[in-house]
């Protein structure tokens, strides 16, 4: 942070226009939050700094690395507990959100009733009745959470595609409900296929990517291209292919990002024609993925040396 930050108070948020979904990256000073309550599940990593707040009949302090948990409609209130204050990211998670991630972790059809793709009675799925997890403390020192929560935040404010926000948000409840619930609303065992069926549902999913890689697909509909649950179907593209379904799709579009700047066309028009929104977020993840510019790959083709690649 800058030093002219350092004691200014700030908020940006996010918001997901179709469901329960909300993170917001604050720096706080001088603001003190008044005691109240959400209807959602709130996570939140502290980066810098410390937050001292009351919860539960408790006063409890969240340093930089920690988690906060605040289960719905526990009451808390919030300041600094630190003299240049705390920055920290938190995300709002409904509860029908939670429900439906834990239905499609056990197996469940998203969105339908406790079943699997093939009409049996899934273990462990989470009925829309069923008592959801619950967090009996409100600050835990946990990287591994931690990690997830600062993958997941990025992706819902940055504007990410569906599918890499649907499997980090997978990944971020299931980790929390794992290492952290204390009542939990079904054991969190997946469902798994059997070796053949993982291969038919991993190549159905990288048929639907291969031929839409350039739209904004989500996890469910690989899920539904392949048969199962969105959990399973992640875990058997990983066994297949080695990499993550939103992995695989970047991957695709970066391919055929160079076939066309190999044809002449810009890095602008290279980028928008094969599915990236963001020409910096395609400028970022080719030199990540070829250690050469976009410019230096497309100049090459005029047989020059085209000097050092990423400082082109």
């Amino acid at each position: 942070m800058r030093a002219s930050q350092a004691s200014v108070d700030w908020a940006r948020y996010w918001r997901d226009p179709d469901r329960p979904l909300e993170a917001m990256h604050a720096h706080f000073v001088r603001h003190v939050f008044h005691r109240h309550s959400h209807d959602a599940y709130s996570f939140a990593v502290t980066e810098a700094g410390a937050q001292r707040f009351n919860c539960r009949g408790g006063d409890h302090t969240s340093a930089a690395g920690m988690v906060m948990a605040f289960n719905p409609d526990d009451p808390h209130d919030g300041q600094a507990a630190a003299e240049l204050g705390f920055r920290y990211r938190i995300i709002y998670i409904g509860q029908e959100v939670v429900r439906e991630v834990l239905a499609d972790v056990a197996g469940a059809l998203t969105g339908g009733p406790a079943t699997d793709r093939s009409g049996g009675q899934a273990a462990g799925a989470v009925g829309k009745h069923a008592a959801l997890p619950l967090f009996a403390q409100p600050v835990v020192d946990d990287p591994v959470l931690a990690r997830a929560l600062h993958r997941l935040h990025p992706a819902l404010m940055g504007g990410a595609d569906p599918l890499v926000r649907d499997e980090r948000l997978t990944a971020a409840v299931t980790a929390m409900v794992r290492r952290n619930a204390t009542r939990r609303s079904g054991p969190l065992r997946p469902r798994d296929l059997t070796p053949g069926g993982q291969l038919r549902a991993a190549r159905r999913a990288r048929a639907l990517l291969e031929d839409a890689f350039d739209r904004q697909l989500t996890a469910e509909d690989l899920a539904d291209a392949a048969g199962c649950s969105r959990f399973a179907l992640y875990r058997a593209f990983r066994a297949a292919y080695g990499m993550a379904p939103s992995d695989f799709q970047r991957l695709l579009r970066l391919r055929r990002a160079r076939t066309l700047l190999a044809r002449g066309r810009t890095a602008a028009e290279a980028a928008a024609e094969s599915g990236f929104t963001d020409q910096a977020h395609f400028h970022r993840w080719f030199v990540r993925s070829f250690g050469i510019t976009p410019g230096t790959f497309r100049r090459a083709g005029a047989g020059a040396d085209t000097g050092p690649g990423i400082r082109a």
